[in-house]
């Protein structure tokens, strides 16, 4: 399995290939199957979610391959036999794969994903997909509440260091799609053009004889639009030397511990006493969107987000399943208890007010009654692979950002609170 990129390592799990074996050895692996990919319910009390990995998974798709190393693993290990085998080290994904969009709001038992193709063509992606977009859809969701509790101020992804080396870069992305405006990784700037910040540590500041000589030597290198590091010590004293070095014309301060409210309140009323009206005020320390909206009221012009942000706030899955709905035209469902699918591949399009307020999200059967479609309802797949090529002009990650934003504003006032309670909008089903 070459991976493209360590970011996008192509997965495949031992029972997919096992389940793939048997089918190649009793004749069904050529039977065309319909996937879907779908949560069926939210995090407790979260109220919506945004899809996000879209875009790295039809990426991931396009290049998967079984090399001579996994090759030889498997035949070494006797995973699969020698015909099984012989069809890995062939394979090229040949299927259709349609879903929604990357930023678009999903609800319990949104067809986010449906991957149509052969049996052996499809059961081998299930890992791919799901770790990608549970990994990516739970950051753009707890990413996007930040956003919506921010209310237009900045936010700056700081979770590298509290999170896997490679899940870093995916989360940098992630949270961009959100809406955070920068990321201090930059890996996931280079990767996917992302705008990077950062700001010197408190290892700096410790490294030099005083305070000062630390200010000092960060305006001598960066210049005056550089944000200082001011809780050190004592922090009124660190902006009152911060704005001796640099003048009025600093561009910020950072606070990084202790009640950063009420010290981003004194700290300002301090900058405007010295002068320096517009040096802004930059927050971090274990923010989540709590303590973000908290903050709302406080004199903070941008935030600093890394646990809260790369664990997804609590929510570090977005448990979306792969579940196969359809064979040989045939609709076929799981059963078992809390755990039951719905035959037969599904759409959706969700129904709005004039207004552009979301109403509800309808899903129903490709082949069975269609609903209705409103001056005001949206249909919610978008072809995304065909014969197993990416489809031409698929959204870019600023276009996804947008697509976030207008879902936000698209939701019930009662879907954007932060406290628990029932998804914004019902899903209603047909047939």
């Amino acid at each position: 399995m070459v991976a493209t990129s360590p970011s996008t390592a192509l997965l495949t799990d031992h029972y997919e290939l096992t389940m793939l074996a048997a089918a190649l050895a009793d004749g069904t692996g050529d039977r065309t199957c319909v996937f879907e990919t779908f949560a069926r319910r939210l995090p407790d009390g979260r109220r919506y979610g945004v899809v996000g990995g879209t875009q790295r998974f039809i990426d991931a798709l396009a290049d998967f391959r079984f090399g001579d190393d996994e090759l030889r693993h498997l035949r070494a290990t006797k995973v699969v036999d020698e015909a099984t085998l012989g069809l890995l080290a062939d394979y090229r994904f040949a299927g259709d794969v349609d879903g929604y969009p990357e930023g678009e709001l999903y609800f319990p038992g949104s067809p986010i994903l449906t991957v149509t193709g052969t049996f052996a063509d499809a059961v081998v992606l299930e890992t791919l997909a799901l770790s990608i977009l549970n990994h990516d859809s739970a950051i753009v969701s707890a990413g996007a509440r930040m956003a919506s509790a921010a209310n237009g101020r900045p936010i700056i992804e700081m979770g590298s260091r509290r999170t896997h080396e490679h899940a870093a870069v995916s989360s940098a992305r992630a949270a961009f799609l959100a809406g955070f405006s920068t990321t201090s990784n930059l890996e996931a700037g280079r990767t996917f053009a992302i705008p990077t910040t950062g700001t010197c540590a408190h290892a700096f500041t410790l490294l030099h004889d005083s305070e000062k000589a630390a200010f000092e030597a960060q305006i001598a290198a960066l210049g005056t639009a550089t944000t200082l590091l001011v809780d050190t010590y004592d922090i009124t004293q660190g902006i009152a030397t911060a704005i001796e070095v640099a003048g009025t014309d600093l561009g910020a301060i950072r606070i990084d511990s202790g009640d950063v409210g009420v010290l981003a309140r004194q700290a300002r009323e301090q900058l405007d006493e010295l002068g320096a009206t517009q040096t802004r005020i930059v927050v971090s320390g274990d923010l989540d969107e709590y303590a973000i909206a908290a903050l709302r009221a406080e004199p903070v012009d941008a935030y600093g987000v890394g646990t809260s942000l790369v664990t997804g706030s609590g929510a570090p899955t977005a448990g979306m399943v792969y579940k196969l709905v359809e064979v040989a035209g045939r609709p076929v469902a799981k059963r078992s208890s809390h755990k039951e699918s719905r035959g037969g591949r599904k759409l959706a399009l969700r129904r709005h007010k004039p207004t552009g307020t979301a109403l509800e999200e309808v899903v129903y059967l490709a082949e069975g009654e269609q609903p209705e479609v409103g001056e005001h309802d949206r249909p919610l797949q978008i072809p995304l692979m065909r014969a197993g090529q990416p489809v031409a002009g698929l959204p870019t990650l600023e276009d996804s950002r947008q697509r976030v934003r207008q879902g936000l504003v698209s939701l019930p006032w009662e879907g954007l609170k932060l406290s628990a309670g029932e998804p914004a909008i019902p899903t209603v089903y047909m047939n």
